[in-house]
């Protein structure tokens, strides 16, 4: 389960990585709603963001919160994603994002993002969701959430053997572990293994199955029977 928010949250902090000024406005006043007292650090790209996690190491504070677009104008927010799953693991990642489509939205979940919610949704629907997180629910607009089911839903044709496209043993074990969300360097733990060679088995993966992201991994670990 998802770990909750603490109900008085004036002592929480929470990222906010937005580029656009009026959305960022937008989910700032969400945010306050939802959570009042919470205080609110604000990022408009990747390179800023990044700064704030450097900063909150330094000064020994961290993020409950952190909600995050993906597309900045110096890259993903996916890399934020990554990063706070990787560092700071009690840390709630949540995208706020126009993309809808699977390879987002299994992406982000890949990197370690707990929420997905759309920005075309209703402030006031947008401020439910948010409040869900004090329950320990994830925060999901339901089309998301409605998405996420047809995909596991829809009946998809096993591959055939074929050696699993020539993968080894390890590289197998390495692309299950990879599609239940799990970083390099995790992988890497529960292998025994340093993150260098995990790190070499995940370019040996994504050469043979011909694929080139996280989500893509999973989806193909899903089909092959392997997640």
């Amino acid at each position: 389960m998802m770990p909750a928010l603490a109900t008085n949250l004036s002592a929480h902090k929470c990222l906010l990585v937005e580029d656009q000024p009026r959305t960022r406005d937008w989910l700032l006043g969400a945010l306050t709603s939802a959570f009042p007292g919470i205080s609110i650090v604000t990022a408009s790209s990747l390179h800023e963001a990044q700064a704030c996690l450097d900063a909150a190491s330094g000064l020994g504070g961290d993020f409950t919160l952190a909600v995050i677009d993906l597309g900045l104008p110096d890259g993903s927010g996916i890399d934020i994603v990554r990063r706070l799953a990787a560092e700071r693991p009690d840390t709630l990642s949540i995208v706020a994002t126009i993309y809808d489509d699977d390879a987002h939205l299994f992406e982000a979940i890949a990197a370690g993002a707990r929420g997905y919610l759309l920005k075309d949704e209703d402030v006031d629907l947008l401020i439910g969701y948010l409040r869900r997180i004090e329950q320990g629910e994830p925060p999901l607009s339901p089309s998301i959430a409605h998405r996420m089911l047809a995909h596991f839903r829809t009946p998809r044709p096993m591959s055939p053997v074929r050696d699993n496209a020539g993968l080894t043993n390890r590289e197998i074990e390495t692309l299950s572990l990879l599609s239940k969300g799990l970083t390099v360097a995790e992988t890497a733990t529960r292998l025994g293994l340093k993150p260098q060679t995990v790190a070499s088995y995940v370019k040996a993966i994504y050469q043979k199955l011909n694929i080139t992201s996280r989500a893509e991994a999973a989806r193909e670990a899903i089909r092959r029977g392997l997640a």
